[in-house]
């Protein structure tokens, strides 16, 4: 099936709380009512639980007690709370899919946005779309095993999904990857163009018309994710190392390997986002 009868399958699109889409919204509003929205944070009482006990994890080091939404706003700012809440909302969209761990999927993709934010700050570049960014890079996979799981778990069984070859087979094999479906989702789901264009040159951030260093990140970042999920020992590390992307905002291999806290340390807290 081609990409547009992929989206036209009825278990495809997963439904996303409507505060989710209204925050997914604010991207595009200069004048976004903050107030409105923390207020059905609020109301959804799964949201805001899951966003409290982000705040108050290690990883956002605060000085007191998150006890409210409007808290969380005040002392995390609004961009930091609704990457959380975007964050709680994709990750909880999606249900079991026959031969696709979730577990994996998510732990690689929570991976992925905390190494991309990491990264992202070291060069100027912005952290917070990193991060947003390189938690959906592999979104496209869920999509395509929802609405076509035949497909796709006979293509489990010849490659898995932690293949770094796994793009150029299905492109080969469907007309197209997960990175385009996962940027199509974003177009959909009515993120800013700067998301999904980020996806799509994810996947080879090289090969595009204009060059999109947050691309470039989030490529770096999987790749390092990727390596640890592989079980791959230093020499296996270096060896998948893609030097060109790496040149191109530059950065070495040993640069990353060095300067990448471990994963407990960089994601610490942040389970919850997943769980």
């Amino acid at each position: 099936m081609n990409l547009d009868d992929l989206f036209m399958q009825p278990q495809a699109l997963p439904t996303i709380p409507k505060v989710v889409q209204e925050l997914i919204q604010s991207f595009n509003d200069e004048d976004v009512p903050i107030g409105d929205i923390t207020r059905r944070i609020s109301a959804d009482q799964v949201l805001s639980a899951r966003l409290l006990r982000l705040a108050n994890s290690a990883y956002y080091h605060v000085s007191r007690t998150v006890a409210t939404v409007d808290d969380a706003v005040i002392m995390l700012g609004f961009i930091n709370v609704r990457t959380m809440v975007i964050g709680t909302g994709l990750t909880g969209s999606f249900k079991a899919l026959p031969g696709l761990d979730l577990k994996q999927f998510w732990r690689h993709s929570l991976h992925t946005a905390v190494a991309a934010k990491h990264l992202a700050r070291s060069l100027a570049v912005n952290a917070e779309l990193a991060f947003t960014v390189g938690l959906m890079h592999a979104i496209g996979q869920l999509v395509m095993h929802a609405a076509m799981p035949a497909a796709m778990l006979q293509l489990d069984k010849t490659i898995k999904t932690m293949d770094p070859r796994r793009v150029d087979l299905e492109q080969q094999r469907f007309g197209y990857s997960y990175i385009q479906v996962g940027a199509e989702l974003a177009r959909r789901w009515k993120f800013p163009p700067e998301f999904s264009d980020a996806i799509a040159a994810s996947g080879q951030p090289l090969k595009q018309p204009s060059f999109n260093p947050v691309a470039a990140v989030v490529h770096i970042a999987a790749w390092r994710s990727r390596a640890d999920e592989n079980h791959l020992n230093a020499e296996e590390i270096e060896a998948a190392w893609p030097a060109d992307v790496g040149a191109s905002i530059d950065m070495s291999v040993s640069a990353v390997l060095k300067d990448l806290p471990p994963w407990a340390e960089l994601g610490a807290g942040l389970e919850d986002l997943i769980s």
